[in-house]
């Protein structure tokens, strides 16, 4: 028998997250601040709540996926939150990518309440989403995560990464090297570029050697085409970002290729391109050298 899950937050990623739990058999509770979503979600299968305490109190369980750490914060501590509604208990998954420091904060009101919570961030963009196959890096008590391991399984790859505000640690660290990764690619098709060689050949040889990336592989060849269609929007990685950038000032860590990237990421959003993917940093690297990349026809 399935359990009675409340899913906040419907968006690209929530809701196919939660239709793959539909499917597994489970019950779910849907809200969001966009009607359309829901009334998607009752489509699949699910049912409808007025806010989010509604939702958590006909639930054994939520999960949330919503944008940043204020949109966290007011779906669990605010007016008709979570924890409003949520009998003591209830298992808190918290899926959102947001900052360590709002973890810890809210998983500690939720202990207070009586509901066990974890962090538990995710990689693989929509089409992971889509596809079940997320990477999900989960943080806090390792007999909850194990309550918690056959929901995630059903959505993707869970990896236990410590206590609380662990798994938005991990998931930070990977924001910083997918961020590194794109960087240096620009980076290096932009200088190709200035010097009269054909881009693709860079990615070619690049590919083949020490400097491939997975990055270089899926994005690489759609870079080269001018083809930024999100998969991943700058805007999201952008908000990861600050984050980074808050958590490095939080535990006293001095990330400074980090604070680099964030600016090129900071010059996409004033050239208005975070709806971009975030490879499209590239645009950056080239509009500082006076240049742009030459679009590969098919």
């Amino acid at each position: 028998m399935g359990n009675k899950i409340a899913f906040i937050g419907l968006g690209i990623m929530g809701t196919p997250m939660a239709g793959h739990l539909i499917k597994a058999g489970h019950e779910i509770i849907g809200f969001d601040l966009v009607p359309a979503v829901v009334e998607e979600l009752v489509s699949m299968g699910g049912r409808a709540a007025a806010s989010s305490a509604e939702a958590a109190a006909q639930a054994d369980i939520v999960i949330s996926m919503v944008p940043d750490s204020p949109h966290v914060e007011a779906v669990y501590l605010g007016e008709k939150g979570v924890l409003e509604g949520a009998k003591p208990g209830t298992l808190l998954l918290d899926m959102s990518s947001i900052s360590p420091v709002m973890a810890i904060k809210v998983a500690k009101a939720a202990a207070e309440k009586g509901c066990p919570m974890l962090d538990a961030p995710v990689s693989g963009g929509e089409v992971g989403a889509q596809q079940a196959t997320l990477s999900i890096m989960v943080g806090g008590d390792p007999e909850v995560f194990e309550r918690a391991r056959p929901l995630f399984e059903i959505m993707g790859k869970p990896t236990y990464c410590g206590a609380s505000g662990s798994g938005q640690i991990v998931k930070a660290c990977n924001q910083i090297q997918v961020a590194m990764n794109f960087v240096g690619l620009a980076e290096a098709l932009v200088l190709g570029v200035k010097a009269g060689v054909d881009p693709e050949i860079i990615i070619k040889v690049l590919s083949a050697g020490y400097a491939q990336t997975r990055v270089m592989d899926v994005r690489g060849p759609r870079m080269l085409k001018g083809d930024f269609e999100p998969g991943f929007r700058a805007s999201f990685h952008y908000k990861d970002l600050n984050i980074i950038r808050e958590a490095a000032r939080a535990y006293g860590a001095s990330l400074p290729a980090s604070a680099l990237a964030h600016e090129l990421f900071s010059a996409m959003m004033a050239n208005g391109w975070g709806g971009l993917d975030h490879s499209a940093v590239v645009k950056v690297i080239a509009q500082l050298s006076n240049t742009e990349l030459p679009v590969k026809e098919d």
